[in-house]
């Protein structure tokens, strides 16, 4: 099986899991529960990472995700490539049904992403990102969706600018800015003549800024490996960065411990 094999497999489990999202999203059987953290847990994060779990097995490839987070180091650091996943991105949104969630699957290679692919199953939206390729969006994907599909039927990123004299635009949270983005911001309005706030939940905040309908993306907050890394890909794919915040160094994945610094996306 070769990386195009593995790519389609993951886009695959990536839309099917979408589709058993969205079963459940039509209910009000969401079956909450919490997290240690106290952030929630739905059917259907449960049902989505059933698919893809099912559905990446066939490649063979070590999966990392939220439900697997006890592999020991000591196993894990020995893997030179590995499925990162989280199955649905943005479970607040979810809850709240305004369509801001994704799923999100990531090849990662040497601690690198080289591979993400990102759906919006209530938007219809799908991103694909591959190193060395570049990366896609397309809307209304179907089953059948593969690479060369992404390729050849799908909008390159970044898409081409609509806007003159356009505002700087930075995604960030409008009603929960912590003191550390609130003093990014500022910073920013001194070098900008207009900076505009732009909103939205999940890993679709990245995907903003690899199409480039966001200029950058402060995240000043915790996040976790699998929270990011699908986005990554895209974003990097695309042109853009992913930076530890105030430094050049790039992040990266299958640290001993899975919490990212803060970074800037720009």
């Amino acid at each position: 099986m070769n990386l195009a094999d593995h790519y389609n497999i993951a886009i695959e489990a990536a839309i099917e899991a979408g589709q058993k999202i969205m079963e459940i999203y039509d209910t009000s059987d969401f079956e909450i529960t919490h997290k240690d953290d106290q952030s929630p847990l739905t059917l259907a994060d449960r049902a989505a990472h059933e698919a893809i779990a099912a559905a990446l097995q066939q490649t063979a490839i070590p999966l990392l995700s939220e439900e697997g987070k006890a592999i020991p180091y000591d196993e894990r650091k020995q893997w030179e490539r590995f499925w990162l996943v989280d199955p649905l991105d943005g479970t607040k949104e979810f809850i709240k049904k305004n369509g801001e969630f994704t799923v999100n699957i990531a090849l990662i290679e040497n601690n690198t992403p080289v591979f993400g692919v990102v759906y919006a199953p209530d938007l219809k939206e799908l991103y694909v990102g591959i190193e060395g390729e570049g990366a896609w969006l397309l809307e209304q994907p179907d089953s059948d969706t593969t690479s060369e599909v992404m390729k050849k039927n799908g909008a390159e990123l970044p898409l081409p600018a609509s806007e003159k004299n356009k505002p700087y635009r930075v995604v960030a949270s409008r009603s929960h800015l912590n003191s550390e983005t609130e003093a990014h911001l500022e910073r920013l309005q001194q070098d900008h003549e207009k900076v505009e706030i732009v909103s939205i939940g999940s890993s679709l905040k990245i995907c903003m800024v690899a199409k480039g309908a966001a200029d950058e993306y402060p995240r000043l907050g915790p996040t976790m490996e699998w929270d990011v890394a699908a986005a990554h890909a895209i974003a990097t794919t695309s042109g853009k960065t992913i930076t530890i915040y105030n430094t050049q160094t790039p992040l990266t994945y299958n640290k001993q411990n899975l919490l990212n610094p803060h970074f800037l996306v720009k």
